[in-house]
């Protein structure tokens, strides 16, 4: 028994010990790439790629070159249905105007970047790494038997038309935000080349917005563009069209638009009349409350009159037949369940005389009398500066305080010793002047 025991032992002893070099010495290695990106015609791509191989390190210190190549259609180098576009051996890039391996081979990074896309490009590429001399040579694939492999390829489809960006909004305004709630809005575009990344701009954007933009790694390891616009909700921008505009390289550019919709409290509350707000009695006049409001369906309108506590109506609109009685200041109130606004008095006239109401009848008076009353003094200040030199008729007092009418060009100031005579009178000057004696 003890025999057959010890028998065993050895067997499996020996089958342990044969298993485990070869576990140990057996190449492990994966691969980590996108399983499809989008390409831009006439730009580049960016291929992300990082690999893993076992017992790297030990590896690298046996080799004297290291380096990557890229094939297209299938993972087998040298057969006939596979075709090398890249081998970093000798650079060597066939099918394309450029090919840089921009990742560091002995850092695990083979990130590659395809210049000049067209639209035959379009194809599944495969990725290999070769250590030399001969020390590990593997294409990382999917081809394998195995379910549970992680070893991956890329597929690269090519377009004439970017997809447009993703537009997202915080807090969501399909549900509404109310007024005074921080808001932002963030596009997000493909980079396929970081090298050429497309521009990223904003259309009516309201004026109080702060924006920001970067470049952001996703989880696949592409990149993207990133901005975000960060404002005040107010009224002034409610239900406004923003969009995003992204510009590629290629000068193709796309856009997604966003409708703003929030909630805020009645604004701009006024009142409209028609026909007007001056009339003749009798004439059906309709006032009506206007304001900016959201939600508008939900506006509850209170009429008041000056003086008067108790409210006329509950109504968007009041239609009075004007008379003498009605006639006055009006004003409304617009209120939702966010507030409330009150808008400014108009006052409802009656019209007069033809057509015309009494203040402007009155206006009209008092303008003209004035009128006449500056002409007169007008007229009076210029006769008198006239009788200065030259008069055509003058009085003149005698020495028996008899008033005297001078008539004719007579200069005054040649008077001189003047003596009255019958009806004459005489002066040292003047021979002899007509005048007439007023009792």
């Amino acid at each position: 028994m003890r025999i057959q025991m010890a028998r065993i032992l050895i067997t499996f002893f020996i089958i342990i010990n044969s298993v485990l070099p070869h576990t140990h010495s057996a190449n492990v290695y994966s691969a980590l790439l996108p399983y499809r990106v989008t390409a831009l015609k006439g730009s580049c791509v960016q291929i992300p790629c990082t690999f893993e191989v076992s017992d790297f390190e030990t590896k690298l210190q046996k080799t004297k070159q290291i380096y990557g190549i890229w094939l297209m259609n299938s993972p087998h180098l040298g057969r006939d249905d596979s075709f090398l576009v890249f081998t970093g051996s000798e650079n060597t890039i066939q099918g394309f105007s450029h090919i840089e391996m921009i990742g560091k081979l002995n850092e695990r990074n083979c990130t590659t970047v395809f210049y000049n896309i067209m639209m035959n490009h379009s194809h599944t590429y495969y990725f290999r790494l070769q250590m030399e001399p001969n020390v590990f040579r593997a294409t990382f694939n999917t081809n394998t038997a195995d379910s549970s492999d992680s070893r991956k390829t890329v597929r690269i489809n090519v377009t004439d038309s970017p997809h447009p960006p993703e537009l997202s909004i915080t807090p969501d305004v399909s549900k509404y935000v109310r007024e005074g709630t921080s808001v932002s809005l963030r596009c997000s575009a493909e980079a396929p080349c970081p090298k050429q990344p497309p521009t990223l701009s904003w259309s009516l954007i309201p004026t109080s917005a702060n924006i920001t933009t970067q470049i952001q790694e996703n989880l696949d390891k592409t990149q993207s563009v990133i901005s975000t616009i960060t404002f005040i909700a107010s009224y002034t921008d409610h239900r406004k069209n923003i969009s995003c505009i992204v510009t590629y390289p290629t000068h193709i550019s796309v856009k997604r638009t966003i409708t703003l919709l929030f909630h805020f409290p009645p604004k701009m509350t006024s009142i409209s009349v028609r026909p007007s707000a001056s009339v003749s009695v009798g004439t059906n006049v309709t006032l009506t409350c206007k304001c900016k409001a959201s939600p508008f369906k939900s506006i509850n309108y209170t009429w008041y009159k000056r003086g008067q506590e108790t409210p006329l109506a509950w109504e968007i609109n009041i239609t009075l037949i004007v008379t003498h009685n009605n006639t006055g200041w009006y004003f409304c109130t617009a209120q939702n369940q966010f507030g409330n606004q009150t808008s400014e008095e108009i006052q409802l006239t009656i019209k007069e005389y033809g057509g015309l109401s009494k203040s402007v009848i009155y206006g009209c008076t008092g303008g003209l009398l004035s009128l006449l009353v500056i002409s007169a003094v007008f007229v009076y200040c210029v006769r008198m500066a006239s009788s200065q030199n030259n008069i055509r008729e003058k009085y003149q007092m005698a020495d028996d305080e008899t008033l005297i009418i001078f008539y004719g060009e007579t200069d005054v100031s040649k008077l001189k010793n003047c003596f009255i005579t019958g009806t004459n009178i005489r002066c040292d000057e003047l021979t002899e002047i007509q005048y007439t004696q007023v009792p």
